[in-house]
């Protein structure tokens, strides 16, 4: 079910997504973690402490992991968390669910530019995880990725 706030919020991570440093190889995301009574807990962006930072990941690094909001909170995200990675071991797929996290709001599913098949929604839903999309928000989202070659608009 998407509320108001999911909008706002949403809104929000874009605004924040617009911070990252364009990276040819990567996508400008931004992520907010908010607590169940719509206060915001932590946020992030892509590239915002090292180049190969994800926004999930930047959010999530700035609350302790056994946090007592996380099972409550929603966390919004512009992009799907992605499910293969390179530079890091843990994916933010997996960084969402090891939080606890329990209810994921975002607006664009991540094409396959970089991955052929990302399967974030796919694999938080069967672990019970909440997922709403936004796809009237998808196109404000892939606006801040323009620098990316070879993105079509979907």
């Amino acid at each position: 079910m998407t509320t108001t706030d999911d909008r706002h919020w949403m809104t929000a991570a874009i605004e924040l997504s617009r911070l990252c440093p364009p990276a040819e190889g990567a996508y400008s995301v931004g992520a907010i973690i908010v607590d169940e009574h719509g206060e915001e807990m932590a946020r992030g962006y892509s590239r915002e402490t090292d180049p190969h930072v994800h926004a999930e990941e930047s959010a999530l690094a700035k609350l302790a992991p056994d946090d007592p909001r996380l099972p409550g909170a929603t966390l919004y995200s512009t992009l799907e968390p992605c499910s293969q990675r390179k530079s890091r071991p843990l994916t933010c797929t997996q960084l969402v669910l090891t939080s606890g996290v329990g209810r994921v709001v975002i607006a664009w599913r991540e094409p396959p530019l970089f991955v052929g098949d990302c399967v974030g929604v796919e694999t938080l839903r069967e672990a019970g995880v909440i997922v709403v999309e936004l796809p009237d928000m998808a196109p404000q989202a892939r606006a801040v990725n323009a620098h990316l070659s070879g993105l079509s608009d979907e």
